[in-house]
């Protein structure tokens, strides 16, 4: 289903499914869940790879969503399982090798941030399956690249390579496969450098809704005004400087 790396700063989620093309399937929801769980406890950075492979996730598991049926879908069993991920208390970053379609892609989504190698391809074809993008996809990706791209994906189930991926900003970064979990790493150290509490909070800001500001802003630098961590943190540049 998945493995698990842990380090003192972040978790490394590797998703594991080879023979399924790391298709999600209710195993992998469950295991996922408890990472989360572990993650909301103690709070850490999260790298998701499917590893370099050539396969980040094919999407969900056909067979077991072809058996679903509407009581299942009102449980929001991957929009649930990815809504918890996107509100995660510190930032996740998705490191993607090859394809990353429907579920797969959504998952994706619902990290912070996005790097692909360029082999990566992003698609959501569930329209051709008789179903809709209902784990995050109809609002996320336009979020994402904008209203007509996002719509001309969801609707025609046209798939995106590296190159436009980046173009659209769906992604940050396109590296070669080899370069994709040292990249991935590399921005992850950037962000552990940061006070983690002042990360936290920017985070929060950031994916708050537009009613929240400027309110939340200032409630939350009140807080890290009074921070002996930022205290530390600026003494330590005025004495450099």
């Amino acid at each position: 289903m998945i493995r698990l790396e842990e380090r003192a700063d972040r978790l490394v989620v590797t998703l594991d499914r080879p023979d399924k093309r790391n298709a999600i399937d209710a195993d992998t929801v469950d295991a996922l869940h408890e990472v989360c769980a572990a993650l909301e406890r103690q709070p850490r950075l999260m790298l998701l790879t499917g590893g370099t492979g050539g396969v980040f996730a094919a999407g969900a598991d056909i067979a077991q969503l072809r058996d679903r049926g509407k009581l299942d879908a009102l449980a929001a069993i991957n929009q649930g399982l990815f809504a918890r991920i996107r509100a995660l208390p510190m930032p996740t970053l998705a490191a993607v090798d090859g394809p990353a379609l429907g579920g797969g892609a959504e998952l994706a989504y619902a990290c912070d941030l996005r790097i692909c190698t360029d082999r990566a391809v992003f698609g959501q074809p569930e329209v051709r399956l008789g179903i809709i993008a209902g784990a995050g996809a109809t609002y996320r990706l336009p979020a994402l690249v904008g209203e007509v791209a996002a719509k001309e994906m969801l609707f025609t189930g046209r798939r995106v390579d590296a190159a436009e991926a980046l173009a659209l900003r769906l992604v940050s970064r396109v590296v070669a496969p080899g370069e994709l979990l040292a990249t991935a790493h590399g921005i992850l150290d950037e962000c552990a450098k940061a006070s983690p509490l002042a990360l936290r909070l920017t985070k929060l800001a950031v994916d708050a809704p537009p009613g929240a500001h400027p309110r939340l802003d200032l409630v939350s630098q009140a807080l890290l005004f009074e921070d002996e961590e930022k205290q530390a943190r600026m003494t330590r540049f005025l004495e450099r400087h």
